[in-house]
């Protein structure tokens, strides 16, 4: 299969409620920001891009040989952050971006290479990842976000409800302690592939209610019609840094490194 060509930005706030200036969390020597760019480097992007609001974080990223650039402040979500990104760059319509997480050191390159494979090859406007759930407990979490898909791989619906919903098996479970052999119950990984011209548009678009209530910014693509592509894996990718906890575990490995 020929190679995909595409772009990478790396959003990076330096505010955080429970981990301020978490993009400069020293991990081995080296900010979290430039371990993802790293990470992200063996994807074989076209450019890597680190998008923030912080000057220390551009400086950083900059001191580390990894190209930044600054972006507005006030942006309320990632997204709006990279449409800043393809204007500010003038990225045409047809530019596939893929969105790493500034918080994912471990992030794995062939992910990255799947979703935007996935975007190129499925003529979607945006491509995503899942992977099968298998425990119970995580099914019912609504922490957990889960995917149901039609018969062409594109997202019917996210939610952090428990669906597809096994009525007989749940009903005979008593509430639900296993679930059914072949299940397809999915857990979506908020790793993200769009089309420039989608973020063009992202700016224009209303909230969706469903959005609203279950606080899940992709639904306000697929509201508005937009077609969302999901690429399978077999298994969690590693767990990126959202908490104290989730820091000192990153410091130690990257410490033994």
């Amino acid at each position: 299969m020929s190679a995909v060509a595409f772009k990478i930005v790396i959003p990076a706030r330096y505010a955080s409620t429970r981990l301020p200036g978490k993009p400069l969390l020293d991990l081995g020597g080296k900010p979290m920001i430039v371990r993802v760019a790293e990470r992200a480097r063996l994807a074989g992007a076209e450019e890597i891009w680190v998008a923030t609001d912080s000057q220390e974080v551009r400086a950083a990223a900059e001191a580390c040989e990894v190209a930044a650039l600054m972006t507005r402040a006030d942006h309320p979500t990632g997204t709006d952050r990279l449409a800043e990104v393809v204007e500010q760059r003038g990225w045409s319509g047809e530019t596939i971006v893929v969105n790493v997480q500034g918080d994912e050191p471990l992030i794995d390159p062939e992910i990255i290479i799947q979703t935007a494979r996935q975007l190129a090859t499925s003529g979607a406007d945006i491509a995503t990842v899942a992977h099968p759930i298998t425990e119970a407990g995580d099914f019912f979490n609504p922490n957990v976000v889960k995917v149901v898909c039609r018969a062409d791989g594109d997202a019917a619906y996210f939610s952090r409800a428990p669906i597809p919903y096994a009525r007989d098996h749940f009903a005979r479970e008593n509430g639900g302690e296993t679930l059914p052999a072949g299940f397809p119950a999915y857990r979506h990984v908020g790793l993200y592939a769009y089309r420039a011209s989608f973020l063009k548009a992202y700016a224009g678009l209303s909230v969706a209610p469903t959005e609203q209530f279950e606080s899940l910014e992709q639904l306000r693509a697929l509201w508005h019609g937009y077609r969302i592509s999901v690429a399978l894996i077999d298994a969690a990718p590693a767990a990126g840094v959202d908490t104290p906890e989730d820091a000192e575990r990153m410091r130690k490995l990257f410490d033994r490194v």
